[in-house]
């Protein structure tokens, strides 16, 4: 199923010389992949909140993201790779680059999903499932509110070259990065919750991907070398994990 969904989306992407698609595609993906793992199994209470869930984790996100880059350029990123590549090249270079590895990050961070869809049977939830689901909302909360202050700090012209100190991001200096890692744990808990705990590697991966990989430090990278008051914002306010910043 995931292999044709990016295998569709790559060929849109050719056809509008757009990669940028990929990244809008991303929570609507998860949505589409649990919707399909939900009705290829019978129901309990836990399916049913695991479907809300990510229903609502990803469809908030795909439409943040569109809001966000429809209409604009193709990311500086895939940018890049096509200049590097050259246009005859790339075409099919993203294919496996881009759509084949998302499709495939996908798939296993999806494991928590697939694990409580497979393995749950109880008819009742319990204190490990209400734990997943507290935790998602403390996630939820971070990364969305994190989006709206952004977006918000972003629209006044006057901040521009200015850092974000405030809202949730007097805490932390990634509240949408952390947020959207407590989401992925609170998916790990319910899985948990069902006995089979290997997987939620799904969220262990997710997590280090948005550490170490794809988000915190491509980011302080980028903003380090834009805005000198980051160095600053960087002694004072933790990194990921909200808490009080250093006088």
């Amino acid at each position: 199923m995931i292999l044709s969904l990016m295998t569709t989306l790559w060929i849109v992407s050719v056809v509008i010389k757009n990669v940028s698609i990929v990244d809008m595609f991303w929570g609507l993906g998860f949505v589409m992949v649990n919707t399909f793992y939900f009705f290829n199994t019978d129901t309990t209470p836990a399916k049913i909140v695991m479907l809300l869930l990510v229903a609502i984790w990803g469809l908030r996100l795909s439409i943040y993201l569109a809001w966000r880059n429809v209409g604009k350029p193709e990311d500086f990123r895939y940018q890049e790779f096509r200049k590097k590549y050259g246009e005859k090249k790339y075409w099919w270079v993203s294919y496996f680059q881009t759509f084949l590895l998302q499709g495939i990050l996908m798939w296993i961070i999806s494991m928590p999903l697939l694990g409580v869809n497979l393995y749950s049977t109880s008819q009742h939830l319990n204190f490990t499932d209400y734990m997943g689901m507290f935790v998602w909302t403390v996630g939820f909360m971070f990364e969305a509110g994190g989006d709206f202050q952004l977006a918000r700090f972003k629209k006044n012209k006057l901040n521009k070259g200015k850092v974000l100190n405030n809202g949730l991001w007097h805490y932390t200096r990634h509240p949408n990065y952390f947020g959207d890692s407590a989401v992925w744990w609170g998916f790990g808990l319910m899985v948990i919750s069902t006995g089979s705990y290997w997987f939620v590697a799904g969220s262990i991966i997710m997590t280090l991907l948005i550490v170490k990989v794809s988000g915190v430090v491509l980011l302080e990278k980028s903003l380090n070398n834009q805005k000198p008051e980051y160095k600053d914002y960087i002694l004072k306010t933790s990194s990921f994990i909200p808490w009080f910043p250093k006088k």
